[in-house]
């Protein structure tokens, strides 16, 4: 990513460019990148490629001021802040879904960064509802956001009884949870985004993922709350979960309308749940 980029890409997130890779600034671009850039999986369903390389990611992000989902989200915020000088290491996770089940392999992309203190954070802005700063990673302890209360907890066994916790010989992985629920298990082998690429497909195509299953494009508000866009439906929260008001969208011209002020999202035809 070169100066000219980077300056682009601060601009759509309507930040400055920080003088140090500081933990500061690292909260500071988090929480503008979530305001700014929708979480999205338009693309699933408008029959649009994703590749997951840094160029293209920065195209469909900075130039054509889209969002996504974790893999490009994550994948060009970790390119951005590398070459803002922060020391960056992709991790994959696998995601809890029902009943507690863990994921597929490469679930969730989510970022390891180190500041110029020393300081590691995991920072991720591409999990939906999630923490609006960075977690501090070695904490072990509560951490309050205005997302909620999270920890990073040594993970237990999984439902083949391994990767578990420190007794295990293959101990390591993290549980992220919110408000005492888990979100993901982070694995702590450093990957390139390049190894994602399988997960990515697996969403975009399996009619198992709820990625092909549903419509979603949402963003933090600036109050702290959240809007989401879920097919015909937007919903508006409060912050810390406050009111929430839904309504129904009748027209085309009214979903358009709400991708495009809501999000700032331009489409010249409203994106439908493509056949499974």
């Amino acid at each position: 990513m070169d100066s000219q980029e980077i300056d682009a890409y601060l601009r759509r997130l309507g930040a400055q460019r920080p003088a140090r890779p500081t933990a500061d600034a690292l909260r500071s671009l988090q929480l503008n990148h979530l305001r700014t850039v929708p979480f999205e999986n338009l693309s699933i369903h408008l029959g649009e490629e994703i590749v997951l390389e840094e160029k293209r990611l920065l195209e469909k992000v900075v130039g054509s001021r889209r969002g996504g989902f974790c893999y490009e989200l994550n994948g060009v915020f970790g390119a951005l802040l590398a070459a803002l000088g922060y020391d960056v290491t992709l991790l994959a996770a696998r995601v809890y879904g029902e009943e507690g089940r863990l994921g597929v392999p490469y679930d969730h992309l989510a970022l390891r960064v180190r500041t110029v203190d020393g300081a590691d954070w995991l920072a991720d802005v591409g999990f939906g509802a999630h923490s609006h700063f960075p977690l501090v990673f070695g904490e072990r302890g509560d951490q309050e956001d205005p997302g909620g209360t999270f920890r990073i907890a040594e993970a237990g066994p999984d439902a083949a009884g391994v990767r578990g916790g420190p007794g295990s010989a293959r101990a390591g992985d993290l549980d992220v949870l919110r408000d005492g629920r888990p979100a993901y298990r982070l694995e702590l082998r450093p990957r390139v985004l390049g190894d994602f690429v399988t997960g990515a497909w697996w969403h975009s195509t399996s009619p198992r993922s709820h990625f092909r299953q549903s419509l979603v494009c949402s963003r933090v508000t600036e109050d702290g709350g959240r809007v989401t866009l879920s097919g015909r439906k937007l919903v508006l929260t409060g912050a810390a979960g406050g009111e929430r008001e839904e309504r129904q969208l009748g027209t085309d011209e009214e979903v358009l309308a709400a991708y495009r002020e809501r999000f700032g999202v331009l489409l010249d035809r409203v994106p439908t749940v493509r056949g499974l």
